[in-house]
């Protein structure tokens, strides 16, 4: 099992982080994957796969981190990131996208040339792009109907959106990864999405410390909730929950160029 999005750096886990991954890999899970939230966690994230290959990351800047940095500032953090990106060390470029709730702060026009700006180097440098898409899927699609697509993909994290809009995402090309709300109650669009995506686009996610599963749900989430949300997802598709485990984690590896151990190893 690989969690494809998780946050391991931010505060919520300084308490007590080695217990948490002490606790991820008990749990089965493989890999972690890490995602930047802003420019001054890239460097701290890239020693973290050096100590531990099954912590891989990705350097981006997350939509809602944007009205804390200068807007004549972004063109300088792009050539930074192409520089770190261009030193290796990352196995995606993101966390990147759009926030609707963030547009007073980040108007649209500034997200989108942000993000354009993350999909160019992520086709330089051959990476996926991990995307966070909230409230502005319109204008997702139709900046993914102008934009040049990156060769390696792009992984819409913790999708929530239904299954029609999913159809437009699988005909481009995406992947999908679903987080704790598969295993809410009132789920509903998600879970008519999850049976319409491609078995082999899909991978999992726990985006801890946010959205943990049942029975965690209000509580921080971990990467070793995972199980859970394959469990939820296992159900949904009524399908073995080990064989989607190892399928979701051969997808992962795959996605993100084998950087993640072989579980065999």
């Amino acid at each position: 099992m690989i969690d494809t999005h998780c946050h391991l750096d931010a505060s919520r886990f300084d308490p007590d982080r080695d217990s948490v991954v002490t606790r991820a890999w008990a749990a089965g899970l493989h890999g972690i994957l890490i995602p930047a939230v802003g420019p001054e966690t890239w460097e701290p994230l890239l020693e973290l796969p050096r100590k531990d290959a099954r912590i891989q990351v990705g350097l981006g800047i997350h939509p809602q981190f944007l009205p804390d940095l200068r807007p004549e500032d972004d063109g300088e953090h792009l050539e930074r990131l192409d520089a770190l990106l261009g030193q290796g060390g990352a196995v995606a470029v993101g966390e990147c996208g759009l926030d609707g709730p963030t547009l007073p702060g980040a108007p649209l026009e500034r997200q989108l040339a942000v993000l354009r700006g993350h999909l160019a180097l992520a086709r330089k440098h051959g990476l996926p792009v991990l995307m966070h898409c909230h409230r502005l899927h319109p204008a997702m699609m139709e900046l993914l109907k102008e934009e040049a697509w990156p060769e390696a993909g792009i992984l819409m994290h913790s999708y929530s959106g239904g299954a029609e809009l999913a159809r437009f995402y699988i005909q481009k090309g995406c992947h999908f990864s679903f987080a704790g709300p598969v295993t809410w109650a009132e789920a509903r669009k998600p879970l008519d999405a999850l049976r319409v995506i491609p078995a082999d686009r899909l991978v999992a996610e726990t985006d801890s410390p946010d959205q943990a599963p049942t029975p965690f749900r209000g509580q921080r989430s971990e990467p070793g909730y995972l199980p859970h949300i394959l469990a939820g997802m296992a159900h949904v598709l009524g399908e073995p929950v080990e064989v989607l485990a190892q399928r979701t984690t051969e997808n992962a590896r795959r996605l993100f160029r084998e950087a993640f151990p072989s579980p065999s190893r």
